[in-house]
């Protein structure tokens, strides 16, 4: 018996060998990238790099996978590793306590490819320069827009930027790639519209939401990988 039997039954012999020898980097493991993290993990790739600057602080608690009132303070690329490896030993974790720059960007990757890269940062300019590095280096990308201030996890659905509305950070990054020269880019978007605007101080969240956007960014990747 292995532990990705079950899965096996899904995709096929074939596909795990894939996932066991691929590798994807989360950059953001907050809301939205602490489900894609496990989500992942939990289909035995072989390699996974985490990326994030924060810590854990008491308002993460009504909506980070691995956030509990034991963990308050510490560093969330060194927790989420801990329980990712929980799951299964035999993964490859890389952690990068950093916010993303012009500068430290290159240093991230070091000219290593990677078979899938999710973006769920929150910051436009970090999200443009991790786009803008992955496109020209050939790296397979998807970005996760807004899911702060909505109630409807149905809502989400992965597409071109090109064809996102309802959301002021798509309307946002569609600016800005079209002005670095990106015409073309996946990203999973929410079709409801936001309950206050996104600009607002504090945005507002829930446990589901951003879970289900982190889901749907895991799922495409996994597909992606089995089915080259």
């Amino acid at each position: 018996m292995k532990p990705w039997d079950r899965l096996q039954l899904v995709y096929g012999e074939a596909s795990i060998e894939k996932l066991i020898n691929s590798r994807v980097m989360i950059v953001g493991v907050g809301g939205v990238g602490s489900y894609s993290a496990e989500a992942i993990a939990r289909c035995f790739i072989g390699g996974m790099t985490l990326v994030d600057f924060d810590t854990y602080e008491l308002t993460n608690l009504n909506r980070q996978l691995h956030s509990n009132q034991e963990v308050l303070g510490k560093h969330k690329v060194d927790v989420i590793a801990k329980e990712l490896k929980k799951i299964n030993p035999n993964l490859v974790v890389n952690k990068q306590d950093m916010r993303i720059n012009e500068i430290n960007i290159l240093e991230l990757f070091n000219g290593e490819k990677y078979d899938y890269v999710i973006d769920a940062i929150d910051d436009i300019n970090a999200k443009l320069l991790l786009v803008d590095y992955c496109k020209k280096n050939d790296i397979p990308i998807i970005s996760c827009m807004g899911t702060g201030n909505r109630r409807n996890p149905q809502s989400f659905a992965i597409t071109d930027i090109s064809e996102t509305f309802n959301c002021p950070m798509a309307k946002k990054m569609r600016r800005e790639l079209k002005r670095i020269g990106i015409e073309k880019h996946q990203v999973v978007f929410s079709r409801e519209l936001p309950l206050r605007s996104e600009n607002q101080t504090i945005i507002g969240s829930n446990s589901f939401v951003p879970a289900s956007a982190g889901l749907l960014l895991a799922s495409h990747v996994i597909n992606c990988i089995v089915e080259r």
